[in-house]
């Protein structure tokens, strides 16, 4: 079952999956395995023997509604229907209505007031597998809204899952930047004001074990830095790049 509150899993989403494969696994190391899915379409990534994400084509619905490559955070809930209703009643949308995953769960496609999308997802009832340790490389490790007014932001999130505010940083230049705690030992969540001309939305950091190196493997393999790395707080190093296709990543 899915742990409510967590997030539970990451899909790229993108217009040309073999492209992908080969980008991530040079970049990254993940190593891609056929789920099995009827429709063959859907692949997991893999780290090792633990499961990172999910890589799938953009549906067809979506890609009618000009949808572009992205990666998406599957949050755990205990009712979708229910959820889903209380996202609408508090002013966001539902862009897929809920619906099963044979065998594996139900989900809706959601985005928060601000147009930020995310995924509710309940599970049928399976254990879930061992936790990862936090920020083990090879797998996401960190989720971040740049979102519409922050402190709406952090309301609407807050009585949706239930996530408690943890330290409040003054960046500099009027950014605050807020972590949130969604029930682990450790905050995963972090939150600020989109910048002007930035649609919100969440943004992912995958983990990795030599920053530099996956740096420089991530522009070499043809992706697009969208800034000079830089360091964060708490010491570690953060550089946002879009892959081949235009999904964002960090």
């Amino acid at each position: 079952m899915s742990k409510p509150g967590r997030f539970v899993w990451h899909d790229l989403m993108t217009t040309d999956t073999q492209a992908a494969q080969a980008y991530y696994s040079e970049v990254i190391g993940w190593q891609m395995k056929d789920s099995g899915m009827p429709d063959g379409v859907y692949t997991l990534l893999m780290n090792g023997d633990r499961m990172a994400g999910g890589l799938m084509p953009i549906p067809d619905d979506a890609q009618a509604a000009d949808a572009q490559p992205v990666l998406m955070g599957y949050i755990g809930v205990e009712d979708v229907d229910a959820k889903a209703k209380y996202i609408v009643d508090a002013g966001g949308t539902i862009h897929r209505a809920p619906a099963d995953i044979p065998g594996i769960g139900r989900f809706a496609v959601a985005a928060d007031p601000f147009g930020a999308g995310f995924i509710i997802f309940q599970g049928n009832g399976e254990p879930d597998p061992e936790p990862v340790p936090f920020m083990a490389p090879g797998h996401i490790g960190w989720n971040e809204l740049l979102g519409g007014d922050l402190d709406a932001s952090c309301a609407f999130y807050q009585k949706l899952f239930g996530w408690t505010k943890g330290e409040r940083v003054d960046m500099g230049g009027c950014v605050i930047y807020q972590t949130l705690h969604t029930g682990d030992e450790h905050s995963s969540v972090g939150m600020m004001k989109a910048m002007d001309g930035t649609p919100p939305h969440w943004a992912y950091y995958i983990s990795v074990a030599d920053f530099d190196a996956a740096v420089e493997r991530a522009a070499a393999s043809g992706g697009t830095k969208l800034m000079e790395p830089c360091e964060v707080p708490d010491g570690a190093w953060i550089c946002p790049f879009t892959d081949p296709q235009g999904a964002h990543f960090h």
